[in-house]
């Protein structure tokens, strides 16, 4: 998933976006609201977590100015304020999270799962696809039982066709989203972390359930596209 990381203290932002990224986010960064609202209007991201004491223009004024202009995504709001009014008028203004300054980064984290979750209409961290289990708490997937491995990079897709379930999901979708402004690879990498997601999930499975529609990009099987049982003498 892409987060827009909106944090003027450079240390405190580069620590983050490292521990954001090893937990398999793609992470862009902005230093002041002008960058963030230039960022935040040309790029559909997941989430924005958002600093509320930014140079230039403030990150209240930015919450207000998106949502004025109908951009939906969701924005956990990170500050050194603590009072309850700050809180009120962070959530009032279109906040749908609040973290006050020091925090875990396992808290972050957590929150982030849960906003994503939300953004797609999802309560429980566990999606079941057949005999496919997803938990998006601890990041570990079993089929059939089966504990299988994956990478980070193997994993975001995964969960974002699993978010998407049953709807075909494009190239430039899934780039969009999992990579960021910095990454260096072209758009032809989707089609390699699908052969090596496709080798580890349904090879000697079955049925197969990570689907390609040619011409239009991939998906994972909903119960739409379930394999059709034979009529009955028939096998």
């Amino acid at each position: 998933m892409r987060v827009l990381l909106v944090e003027d203290n450079r240390a405190l932002s580069r620590s983050l976006k490292q521990g954001l990224e090893e937990e398999g986010y793609a992470v862009d960064v902005a230093f002041d609201g002008d960058e963030a609202s230039f960022k935040a209007e040309s790029t559909d991201y997941d989430v924005i977590v958002l600093d509320l004491m930014l140079p230039k223009v403030d990150g209240l004024s930015l919450l207000q100015r998106w949502r004025a202009k109908g951009i939906a995504t969701h924005v956990l709001v990170l500050t050194a304020r603590g009072t309850l009014d700050d809180k009120v008028k962070g959530l009032d203004l279109g906040a749908d999270d609040y973290l006050t300054k020091p925090f875990e980064l396992e808290e972050l984290l957590a929150r982030l799962r849960a906003l994503v979750r939300r953004s797609h209409q999802v309560k429980s961290p566990i999606i079941k696809v057949y005999d496919l289990e997803i938990d998006t708490a601890s990041h570990t997937v079993r089929r059939a039982g089966r504990e299988i491995h994956l990478t980070p990079r193997e994993y975001s897709l995964l969960e974002f066709l699993a978010f998407h379930r049953g709807r075909v999901v494009t190239r430039t979708m899934i780039w969009e989203h999992l990579y960021d402004e910095n990454d260096e690879n072209t758009s032809n990498v989707v089609d390699v972390y699908i052969r090596y997601l496709r080798n580890k999930i349904d090879k000697g499975f079955s049925p197969a359930l990570i689907l390609t529609r040619w011409g239009e990009g991939y998906m994972l099987r909903g119960e739409e596209t379930a394999p059709k049982e034979p009529p009955e003498g028939e096998s």
